[in-house]
Parts: structure tokens; C-alpha cells; sequence
């Protein structure tokens, strides 16, 4: 039996196969598309179709509650499991304070639940990367301090390189300013984004989609330069919206670069997605646990 269970929000956006593979047990985001109907993400809703309806409506996404954490906590403290839950950077969302104002309520029936919430401080594939790492350490008998200690090292480690297809959905979300918005796609310019430390930091803007997807492979070159560190050192997957194609063509570019790990397809869900629209793609690595 594992010495702990892994649980993290849907917003980590790891395919179905990462999930079976580590033993993930997801709790999903909301999706509205007429702000009445709620959709679970990845249940009632798939990211296909969501991707879908994303080209002629603009969505709303919603929170797991707390009672829906309480309802996902509460078997594993019947059982008496130890339980690690990972949820998206609170800088972003409140899941994170869902999650420990549930574990509050749940300890008070069950006081000898051990349960830990991790703010993973990143965001979409990021946060799935991590998920895999802890996954990865749990399957290597690392104990729960351990994969804690070693999450808190991996975290600053983590980054995505990305670029969208058009301000549209940045500036419905409130993001930019209908005028920016306006101004950048009659002069079709993309912007070019990092993440790190669960924030997005803008890199500059380029003019034309293929400009801007070879310009996120040079970004993460100049980040191994600018860092000394081993690109061999990191696992990397390419995030992707509803582009199959391009994110193709980016992952071998990437291969190139030198890294050793496999290079997954995560694709974008709802949390992100609604804020870039469809056609999001992005460079995404963190640290291998073995080397921090």
C-alpha cells in the first residue's frame, strides 16, 4: 500500500495516462458556458469539446468548493490514509483555500487524519509536472517528508515558455485592455509569456504565429544559458490547446535542444484556457527530483 495517496485539482491538466500511471486522484474544476449550467472539467465535459465550444463562446470557470473537497477528503480519513493534495498556485485561485478550509472541518471529525495541502505555486502542465515528479517519488518509496522537502527545491526550478493565437480571450478575461487587445491583432503581434513562481511574466511580443513559436525555443535556450544549468537535468512536456500540429513541430524542435526526458503532450484545460483561448502552446519543464 502506498505511504501516502496523491489527490490534485484538474487544473494540472495531466493526461489520462499520467494519471492511471501515478495513481492521481483528480478533483475537477467547473466550466459554464451560459453561467447557470456548471460542467465538471474532464467529466461532464471533455477538453475536446470544451476547446470546441471555446471558439464561439466565452466560458466561465469556477473553483472546486469546499464541500466538494470535504467530499473527496473524507473516505481516505475514514481509511486512515495519509493524504497529499496538490492544488493550482493561490496566486490564480482559491482551490487552495478550498482545499485547506476543508481539511480544517474534516480534522475536527477525524483528528488524526494526515493530510497535507501543497500550494504548488505553478500552473497547468507546470503544476502536472510536479504532480508526476511526487508521483515518481512515491513509486520510489520516498516518504512523505521527503517528497515534501524535495517538491519545495522543484518548485522555483519550474517554467513555461508560451505564446497564444490572439489577445481576444486575454482581454475578455480582463487581462489586457480591449485597446491593447485591438491594437495587437490588427498588427497581428503574439505575445510571448513565462511562467514561474505561480505568476506570468510577459517577455515581449512578436509579429506572426511562427515567428512567435520559433522565438519560445530560443527563450528556453537562453534560459539554460543564462542559468549554467543541465538541460538533461529536466523533464519536459509541450502544452498544448486545441493545435495538434504545431505543438508536433515544437516538440521536435525541443529534442533537439538535448533533453532526455520524454516530451508528453499536456493539453491546456479550462483555467488557462479560457484566458488564452484555443490556441495556446508552451515549452514546459521543471528540475528531475533526483537533482535537487
Amino acid at each position: 500500500m502506498p505511504k501516502f495517496e496523491i489527490m490534485c485539482d484538474s487544473a494540472c491538466d495531466l493526461p489520462d495516462y499520467l494519471i492511471e500511471k501515478y495513481d492521481i486522484n483528480i478533483i475537477p474544476y467547473y466550466i459554464s458556458f451560459d453561467q447557470e449550467h456548471y460542467l465538471r472539467e474532464r467529466i461532464d465535459i471533455t477538453l475536446d469539446e470544451f476547446y470546441d465550444r471555446l471558439y464561439t463562446n466565452f466560458p466561465k470557470t469556477s473553483l472546486p468548493s469546499v464541500q466538494d473537497y470535504i467530499n473527496k477528503f473524507t473516505p481516505y480519513a475514514k481509511e486512515g490514509k495519509n493524504l497529499l493534495c496538490i492544488t493550482l498556485t493561490s496566486m490564480f485561485s482559491g482551490s487552495y483555500q478550498s482545499a485547506v478550509n476543508a481539511r480544517e472541518i474534516i480534522l475536527e471529525s477525524y483528528p488524526d487524519f494526515n493530510i497535507t495541502v501543497l500550494d504548488s505555486r505553478l500552473c497547468t502542465a507546470l503544476q502536472g509536472l510536479l504532480v508526476v515528479e511526487i508521483g515518481r517519488m512515491r513509486k520510489d518509496d520516498l516518504s512523505l517528508e521527503e517528497v515534501l522537502d524535495k517538491a519545495e527545491k522543484l518548485i522555483p526550478t519550474g517554467r513555461i515558455m508560451y505564446t497564444i493565437g490572439t489577445l481576444e480571450y486575454l482581454q475578455k478575461s480582463g487581462r489586457i485592455g480591449k485597446v491593447s487587445a485591438i491594437a495587437g491583432n490588427l498588427l497581428n503581434l503574439k505575445p510571448l509569456i513565462v511562467v514561474r513562481d505561480g505568476e506570468l511574466y510577459p517577455y515581449g511580443s512578436i509579429r506572426g504565429r511562427k515567428k512567435a513559436l520559433k522565438k519560445i525555443i530560443s527563450m528556453t535556450k537562453e534560459h539554460f544559458k543564462k542559468t549554467g544549468e543541465d538541460i538533461a537535468d529536466y523533464n519536459f512536456c509541450i502544452a498544448r490547446g486545441d493545435s495538434t500540429e504545431e505543438a508536433e513541430k515544437i516538440k521536435e524542435k525541443v529534442k533537439d535542444l538535448g533533453v532526455k526526458s520524454n516530451l508528453p503532450f499536456f493539453q491546456v484545460g479550462s483555467t488557462i484556457g479560457t484566458s488564452c483561448g484555443p490556441d495556446p502552446v508552451g515549452i514546459t519543464f521543471i528540475k528531475n527530483y533526483k537533482y535537487v
